[in-house]
């Protein structure tokens, strides 16, 4: 299968080999979330980002063994079959310090702002998104997005639901929200990240940075 970034809700999963990593994405759930195992390949060693729903499926994803699994954000739909996921591999939980109380599983390492982890021989990077809001949460919530930077000269960023295809992840029109959100993609992605960076966001396809960076200007305009 030629990956174009495309999966469906109970339909096969798809995987982009990049220089260090492969990378698998598969949609789960009623609401198309997108869960994604990266794998070192020189060490075997795997990261799952957001354990979303389907805890059997993604347990099938990582034939029953994951060494990490990492919630980019504390809205249910996200983290579902996070603690069955746990009990049946022992995988080590990661998420954004801010986010840890709202998430019932317990997390093993907070991340903060900058932070990195180490996956075999491919360091990852995360980078905080804050602004993300759902309409059930009284919460803004501060996203734990991951950044690989291939060799090659491209990067891979997933963003969870902090940036699709067209805008920035829902803020519930507060404007607050909007204005800080807007603004981390802004200096934390499009202004550090080329072109050629792959987006891979929490639910739907992917897109890249160089797609995206011409509207930022019309996305402030239109505050959503």
């Amino acid at each position: 299968m030629v990956y174009d970034g495309k999966v469906e809700p109970g339909g096969p999963a798809a995987t982009r080999v990049t220089t260090d990593l492969d990378i698998t994405k598969v949609s789960v759930g009623p609401m198309d979330n997108n869960a994604y195992l990266l794998r070192d390949r020189s060490s075997g060693e795997t990261l799952l980002i957001d354990a979303a729903n389907e805890p059997s499926r993604l347990l099938e994803l990582v034939n029953g063994k994951l060494d990490k699994v990492l919630t980019t954000h504390c809205h249910a739909d996200h983290w579902l079959a996070l603690e069955e996921v746990v009990k049946q591999t022992g995988a080590t939980t990661y998420a954004a310090e801010p986010e840890i109380e709202q998430i019932p599983i317990p997390t093993d390492v907070a991340l903060l702002d900058g932070d990195e982890i180490q996956l075999g021989d491919t360091t990852l990077k995360i980078v905080w998104l804050t602004g993300h809001r759902a309409s059930y949460l009284d919460h803004v919530s501060t996203s734990a997005a991951v950044i690989y930077r291939d060799p090659d000269g491209s990067a891979h960023v997933f963003a969870g639901d902090c940036l699709f295809p067209g805008g920035i992840g829902n803020t519930c029109e507060d404007p607050a929200a909007f204005t800080e959100l807007l603004n981390d993609v802004s200096t934390k992605l499009f202004a550090d990240l080329p072109n050629e960076t792959t987006v891979y966001p929490g639910h739907g396809g992917d897109t890249t940075l160089g797609t995206e960076r011409l509207s930022l200007e019309q996305w402030g305009q239109r505050g959503w």
